[in-house]
């Protein structure tokens, strides 16, 4: 299927599609929710999708380093190294990495805002010394760069049928929910990193702090007011989610399924955190196989409805065009 998505895209050199097909791999093997609502988008736009998450996930790898085998001395060269060979490469449409080749093509490609990719590493860098965010503003500085900044990467990608900026807002604020939603279904892993990504102000509402969730991670008990802060947490990502929504119409028709099927995925984890009342310190949530095929079926019929009334719209505009011919100019 790769090769047909860098066909359809027109990527002809052979290093550069090698350099997208590393990114299909990685955004396969890290975004397994979002790789799969992708298969919905229209093949020529696919590679492009993949090259922008794929050099995030490879600029997240670099921070989150989970093998723990480099120092964060040696992270911090690492993430330098990778913003001196994008700054270059956004310039040049080359680079040193696979992953920047890709994601500095797709840039020039459809003319993504570099200060976008400047934002994200910014953000990428606050992960090798923040540790927490004592409010829910000082995490919007952050989510901006890590999330908020993809929704505004992708758009040109997806296009509009309204002006960009118009859907801007609703682009960024998915971003914003999806990760969100990522720091609520991973609160337990972030924390063995040392990191705690839940607003310091929501959870001491609850009359929750940093040591107690690590008791409650490392003797695997609950806690009452641990799971009024994830209930919290949740209420909040819906709200942002609710801001997002409204944006999906003013997509273009044809990826449109694509993404509603990730909304509907990633309000799914969502939905079996609660099913799991909230034992995200001591298991992972997921979306069950038969939700995650039942939510692609229904994106497959979406796209082919979009598809038979692009078809039909085509057809009666060539229609018009001929009577118009016909008929000849108005005397």
């Amino acid at each position: 299927m790769s090769r047909r998505e860098l066909d359809a895209a027109g990527i002809t050199d052979p290093l550069l599609r090698a350099a997208y097909t590393r990114c299909r791999r990685l955004n396969a093997r890290h975004g397994k929710t979002y790789f799969l609502a992708t298969r919905l988008l229209p093949l020529e736009r696919r590679s492009a999708v993949h090259a922008l998450y794929g050099f995030a996930r490879w600029a997240d790898d670099i921070v989150d380093d989970l093998d723990r085998h480099r120092t964060p001395e040696e992270r911090d060269r690492l993430l330098r190294r990778l913003e001196s060979d994008l700054a270059d490469g956004l310039l040049t449409r080359a680079g040193r990495e696979p992953v920047v080749r890709a994601v500095a093509d797709t840039a020039g490609r459809y003319g993504i805002d570099h200060a976008l990719f400047a934002d994200f590493l910014s953000s990428m860098r606050a992960d090798l010394t923040v540790t927490h965010y004592p409010t829910f503003a000082d995490l919007q500085g952050y989510v901006h760069g890590s999330a908020a900044v993809i929704g505004l990467q992708m758009l040109p990608v997806l296009g509009t049928v309204t002006a960009r900026e118009e859907a801007a807002p609703h682009a960024a604020a998915l971003g914003v929910a999806f990760q969100l939603t990522n720091f609520l279904r991973d609160v337990g892993e972030d924390l063995d990193r040392g990191r705690v990504y839940l607003p310091g102000d929501l959870l001491a509402a609850h009359g929750v702090d940093r040591p107690l969730l690590e008791w409650s991670r490392r003797t695997g008990r609950r806690d009452r007011r641990i799971r009024a802060a994830l209930m919290a947490a949740e209420a909040m990502t819906r709200r942002v989610y609710r801001t997002a929504e409204p944006g999906i119409a003013m997509l273009d028709p044809r990826v449109r399924p694509c993404i509603r099927a990730a909304f509907t995925l990633y309000g799914g984890i969502l939905e079996a955190i609660a099913e799991q009342d909230y034992s995200v310190l001591h298991r992972r949530a997921v979306v069950s196989r038969r939700r995650r095929a039942a939510t692609a079926a229904a994106g497959v019929l979406r796209v082919a409805g979009a598809r038979l009334r692009a078809r039909t719209e085509d057809r009666v505009a060539r229609a018009g065009a001929s009577a118009v011919e016909r008929k000849g100019p108005v005397r």
